[in-house]
């Protein structure tokens, strides 16, 4: 059986930075999805820009962009990262009960940009909820993952 041990453990078991020293820069890329379920009404809302708040998806889009620039700062063990892209788009199925997510983050450096994909698509959907929480208590984020990672 393959054993593969946690790379953010040292040998004692304790929480630890990976050193990525010695590894060459590569290309990077890593594409994240995830989606927040909501009332049809408060899609309508959305799309016609009638949030109180502001154009939410707009504002979501921005809130994602700038939370995976400061992932290094919100997850501990996570290498701060110069990214030299990222995105984050939106889909909004015929099924009108969900906003798909998505989000991508590209670098060239020593280590992959998965933590900064991931973190645009939660603080996207945390952005949505914030804004619509006042005409929609159904809201459910969810399904977040990875979708592919790359190198070159």
């Amino acid at each position: 059986m393959n054993k593969k041990k946690l790379s953010h453990l040292n040998e004692l078991g304790e929480a630890a930075m990976v050193d990525v020293s010695e590894k060459p820069a590569q290309l990077r890329e890593a594409i994240a999805e995830g989606e927040i379920r909501l009332e049809s009404g408060t899609l309508e809302l959305i799309e016609s820009n009638k949030v109180a708040k502001g154009n939410v998806l707009a504002t979501a889009r921005l809130a994602g962009i700038m939370a995976a620039k400061k992932t290094g700062d919100l997850i501990p063990l996570c290498h701060p990262l110069p990214i030299t892209h990222c995105e984050v788009t939106f889909e909004l199925p015929a099924t009108r009960d969900r906003i798909i997510i998505k989000g991508s983050a590209k670098i060239r450096a020593q280590t992959g940009v998965e933590m900064e994909a991931l973190t645009a698509v939660s603080v996207a959907a945390l952005t949505i909820y914030d804004m619509c929480k006042a005409v929609d208590k159904t809201m459910v984020i969810g399904s977040i993952r990875l979708v592919s990672k790359t190198k070159k």
